[in-house]
């Protein structure tokens, strides 16, 4: 049976994206993207719980994050989920979890 790996957010851009060209003028784009969930507890406190994710943008996904997006910005991430590790200048091995991802879409409103 086939499997599934589906992650979908909608949220703000942390920073202004940079663009980085690996070989062969491949360009990549890393975003941290904060989704912010609203709520009430037993008491009825409203309370606000913020998650940042880091999204991997490849190719023309890069070129179009680079050109438009910037910090604040609303964008909607679709992608898949990709864990890695690796060995920090400590020797500590670290564990990090990606989207990288397939589209965006961009839900700012348009200025005049």
């Amino acid at each position: 049976m086939r499997g599934l790996n589906k992650a979908q957010l909608i949220g703000n851009v942390g920073r202004d994206p940079e663009i980085q060209y690996l070989e062969e003028n491949l360009g990549v784009v890393k975003v941290a993207l904060a989704t912010t969930e609203i709520y009430r507890d037993k008491t009825g406190q409203t309370l606000t719980e913020t998650q940042w994710h880091t999204v991997i943008l490849w190719r023309s996904l890069a070129e179009l994050a680079g050109k438009y997006l910037k910090k604040g910005s609303l964008v909607y991430v679709e992608g898949k989920l990709k864990n890695r590790q690796y060995e920090d200048k400590d020797h500590i091995t670290r564990y990090v979890t990606e989207i990288i991802a397939d589209e965006i879409i961009l839900l700012d409103k348009k200025q005049d």
